[in-house]
């Protein structure tokens, strides 16, 4: 039987579990993966593209920019594409794949665009996916519909059970 305590403490000791498994003093490595910078210039921006603690890497939010005119792409489908493949490209950074996020967070301004963000996205992922939280909001930065962020572990392959929730 699935019960609702267990999945809260596991995610709960997921996103620290190095924190658990190390100790508090453990002084655990973090790696940052810094946001490219304009030719010539800082970055846009004062944050990180990922940071790894640990096992643990933490992406930020990407929205599908247009390399051409940095703005969000013209049409959903190509921006959806574009922030999956800056996700993707973060990731690979640190040696992760799409295949190593845990949970993933989808930030939208138009709740109608959900079926043709999901067409895009599982062509990235094969299953077991990750948890993933789909969220309305009001806009994004540079016009995006869309920004991705996540979690990726780099850990053993993933024990998967049949039935599902409630079996």
């Amino acid at each position: 039987m699935f019960r609702k305590g267990f999945v809260f403490c596991m995610v709960a000791m997921s996103a620290c579990a190095p924190c658990f498994a190390a100790g508090a003093d453990a002084g655990l490595r973090k790696e940052i993966v810094p946001a490219p910078a304009p030719t010539g210039g800082a970055p846009a921006a004062p944050f990180s593209e990922g940071v790894m603690v640990g096992n643990t890497f933490y992406v930020a939010g990407h929205i599908g920019m247009d390399p051409a005119t940095q703005k969000a792409a013209a049409d959903v489908d190509t921006e959806a594409h574009l922030v999956l493949d800056a996700v993707k490209k973060t990731l690979g950074e640190v040696g992760l794949s799409m295949n190593d996020l845990v949970s993933v967070t989808v930030y939208c301004t138009d709740l109608s665009l959900y079926d043709s963000f999901n067409a895009v996205y599982r062509s990235y992922f094969k299953a077991p996916y990750p948890a993933r939280a789909f969220i309305g909001i009001n806009q994004l930065v540079r016009g995006a519909h869309f920004e991705v962020a996540g979690i990726a572990v780099k850990a053993a392959p993933p024990i998967v059970r049949s039935g599902g929730p409630g079996h």
